[in-house]
């Protein structure tokens, strides 16, 4: 009788090494297949799930492959120095063997149900703020400090940055492998540069949580300041802040939020990258009727340019990542005693010291020490303000990234950048120049309760009163002269 086994030699895959091999392939496959799966069903796409799904998961399964193949090469090399077939039989009736085969299965089972385990809490830590802010630390480390101290610090990056549907998806792989190469090769902007162009409309975002058609009213908001003087003067004002609503079902149309009354439509033109030049307003009602606001040397025509339909980002530009300017966070620390409002010219030296140009944090932290040490050389109290204006620096200024309150307009309001008055300066009027959008009419987004010092705060003017800026009366915009910093 012919001999099969000669005419027929066994597979050249017939070896531990493949065998070793293929368990890592099945592996790997099966992590891809999970990976993909909850990649596909999950609430938000996320792009570094597609890094580790189509990159790093291949990359484990192409390895597997190779020490097969390895493993088959390494067998014919045995085979042509005429090495007979390595002999790969398992006789369970023999005890030596048993054992080899429940070691080999209890591993490959052991394996297999790491990289299912794996691969989950891989997928889960992916969309975590800590992988987003801290895997590619240097260039995230604004993002994620600031997101630590802000009020979404319990929203997860990619619920905000990644959209959900098909086309989302698709945009989410394309930024996510552009991310991943500009870091590699050092190709991000310092600072990060905004507004994120790609970023999804405020309303697949963050209408998932807040409500802007919700009536709801006015805010009483109390905001203490210290002047720049010898004796740090205190300085606040307590007014009502008009949020008001949009939805006539729910309470009065107006205040703020105006901006969001339905069937209405505000859009506008940018001439320049960060939206804070508006030259070109339009406005349509809920009958229909458009009215159109620009300025006096505004002659570009509308149609080339990009019309952007104004929605919540437009004034909560910063809703996450928020640097604070060194006159709000010093203001802040006084007004909380962190920094004791005693010291004189406190608030100057602690401004001007958190304005220096500084390599890095390090050298920024030491300096910062330096400086107001020789300020104050025999007064126990700087120890404390020392420490809080170096807690300042580390949670507002990233030096490597260039990254700081000057590189992010924040258009909330309008005291050191324009905000609301991009629009509302009395510049933007009709063709006709019979109207024009409302100009410096503070009652309109709040009503000033009380200013001043002491015993003037508990004296409420409820119909509302003229500001008072101390020092003299000034009628032009705050940015005119606050900008941050000194």
């Amino acid at each position: 009788m012919k001999n099969d086994s000669a005419s027929h030699p066994p597979s050249l895959f017939r070896n531990w090494t493949s065998f070793v091999g293929m368990v890592a392939a099945i592996g790997a496959l099966f992590s891809f297949l999970l990976l993909f799966t909850l990649d596909a069903i999950s609430h938000f796409a996320n792009p570094y799930v597609s890094i580790l799904t189509y990159m790093v998961v291949p990359g484990f399964l192409i390895g597997g492959l190779a020490l097969m193949f390895f493993g088959a090469w390494r067998e014919r090399k045995r085979r042509a120095h005429g090495v007979g077939p390595t002999l790969l039989q398992i006789d369970l009736t023999r005890p030596r063997d048993r054992r080899v085969m429940v070691t080999f299965v209890s591993g490959s089972v052991v394996f297999l149900l790491l990289s299912a385990i794996g691969s989950y809490n891989a997928f889960n830590f992916t969309e975590s703020p800590t992988f987003c802010g801290e895997t590619c630390h240097k260039v995230m480390q604004p993002e994620k400090v600031t997101h630590d101290h802000g009020p979404h610090a319990r929203v997860a990056c990619v619920e905000c940055h990644v959209g959900k549907g098909v086309s989302w998806f698709v945009k989410s792989k394309i930024s996510g492998s552009y991310q991943l190469y500009s870091v590699a090769f050092k190709k991000y902007p310092t600072p990060i540069g905004t507004p994120i162009k790609n970023l999804r409309p405020s309303r697949d975002t963050c209408e998932e949580c807040h409500w802007p058609q919700q009536f709801v009213g006015n805010l009483d908001r109390t905001f203490t300041y210290f002047q720049s003087d010898k004796t740090n003067s205190p300085y606040s004002i307590r007014l009502l802040l008009k949020i008001g609503g949009s939805d006539p079902t729910r309470g009065p149309v107006g205040g703020i939020h105006w901006h969001n009354l339905p069937g209405n439509t505000v859009e506008y033109v940018a001439t320049d990258n960060v939206r804070q030049k508006i030259p070109w307003v339009r406005v349509t009602d809920a009958s229909g009727k458009v009215t159109v606001f620009k300025t006096k040397n505004f002659t570009n025509d509308v149609a080339k340019m990009d019309i952007r339909k104004m929605d919540c980002m437009d004034c909560h530009n910063r809703p996450s990542h928020r640097y604070l300017s060194p006159e709000r966070a010093v203001n802040q620390a006084m007004a909380l005693n962190k920094i004791d409002p005693a010291l004189p010219w406190i608030k100057t030296n602690a401004m001007f010291v958190l304005t220096r140009t500084y390599t890095n944090e390090v050298q920024a932290r030491a300096s910062i020490a330096d400086a107001l040490k020789v300020r104050y050389p025999n007064d126990a109290r700087i120890q404390d303000a020392i420490a809080a204006v170096q807690q300042i620096y580390s949670d507002n200024f990233f030096p490597e990234m260039k990254a700081s309150w000057a590189s992010y307009p924040d258009n909330v309001g309008h005291m050191i950048w324009p905000g609301c008055f991009r629009c509302h300066d009395g510049l933007h009027k009709t063709e006709d120049k019979k109207f024009s959008i409302k100009a410096n009419d503070c009652n309109s987004c709040h009503t000033i309760l009380a200013q001043g010092a002491g015993e003037e705060l508990n004296q409420l003017a409820p119909a509302g009163q003229k500001f008072t800026h101390p020092g003299g009366d000034y009628d032009g915009a705050c940015t005119d002269c606050h900008n941050g910093g000194p």
